[in-house]
């Protein structure tokens, strides 16, 4: 089992990004793939899980060891899937998240995609007083942020909703924060996204 990769970011897409090392490119999911723009041929450490199935041998990315073992938390409870931990992990509020589980806050989880209230209640139920050693590297996150633009408005806003879609977002509620994205201007495509995942948390 792999435990995190050093390698250069070579491709990045809505859905996942590519590290190459030792001459093997390496595909893997990350929550929000556009937090890597500007470490593009740099050389990186990011930690993974593998997940293995008769038809895939799948990789999901995390920033630090604390993102890793959160979503490992996550995926414990059942009718979570990775899919469905990196949709929940990508908007960066890991504190919100964890507030809301320890405040039995279902009706917040619920605006996750893929989770209902059922999903919600095994949440609580599973990993109230569980999370509490976890804390959230935002330092890390602000660290891969900052960037130069060199990406016109609309194809960041168009890589920020189809980021949206992989995620596991529907279209009506795309089409929903669309015009507040719109109205905040010219925007890389991480800062589109990470608005765009706020707005999806406020509805």
């Amino acid at each position: 089992m792999y435990e995190y990769i050093i390698g250069k970011v070579t491709f990045i897409s809505p859905y996942y990004i590519v590290i190459e090392t030792n001459g093997i490119g390496y595909q893997i999911s990350v929550g929000n793939p556009y937090r890597y723009s500007g470490k593009t041929n740099e050389k990186i450490k990011i930690y993974v899980h593998q997940v293995i199935r008769e038809d895939a041998h799948l990789l999901y990315g995390f920033g630090d060891l604390d993102e890793k073992q959160l979503f490992l938390k996550l995926i414990s409870v059942s009718g979570i899937g990775p899919k469905s931990g990196l949709a929940i992990m990508a908007s960066d509020d890991h504190g919100g998240l964890i507030n809301a589980i320890e405040s039995e806050d279902a009706a917040y989880l619920t605006r996750f995609p893929g989770v209902g209230k059922k999903t919600a209640q095994q949440m609580i139920l599973d990993l109230k007083g569980k999370l509490g050693e976890l804390e959230t590297s935002d330092a890390a996150v602000e660290a891969m942020t900052k960037r130069p633009d060199t990406q016109s408005a609309n194809q960041s806003l168009t890589e920020a909703l189809e980021a949206l879609s992989a995620l596991g977002y529907s279209e009506k509620e795309i089409k929903r924060i669309t015009p507040k994205l719109e109205e905040l201007g010219k925007q890389p495509t991480d800062e589109y996204l990470r608005n765009a995942l706020k707005f999806m948390m406020k509805r």
